[in-house]
């Protein structure tokens, strides 16, 4: 399946990259971006290999990291799946419901 990322989940990596960069360095913002890039790879070959949202329905929760989590949408009929955001999960979770409703 092909993957899409949207404007407000690219402009959230970007900042959490730039956060690991500065607070913890290039080895730990590596290893983030390889985790990510594993869960993408993840979820393209299997698209539902991670937990349905109970909140919000048809959105697929997937855990990067303990601190970290990105939401997805599956198009079966498009084969297509767009990350909908990421979300640091240390966040106040009314955030989260903002991005995705």
């Amino acid at each position: 399946m092909e993957i899409f990322v949207s404007d407000i989940a690219e402009y959230k990596l970007k900042k959490l990259t730039e956060c690991l960069l500065e607070e913890w360095g290039y080895k730990v913002k590596k290893n983030f971006l390889i985790k990510l890039n594993e869960k993408i790879k993840q979820i393209s070959e299997y698209p539902e290999s991670c937990p349905k949202s109970i909140v919000f329905g048809g959105i697929y929760k997937c855990v990067v990291t303990r601190q970290t989590t990105f939401f997805y949408r599956v198009n079966f009929a498009k084969k297509e799946i767009e990350i909908i955001t990421l979300f640091d999960t240390r966040q106040d979770p009314d955030e989260l419901k903002k991005q995705l409703d």
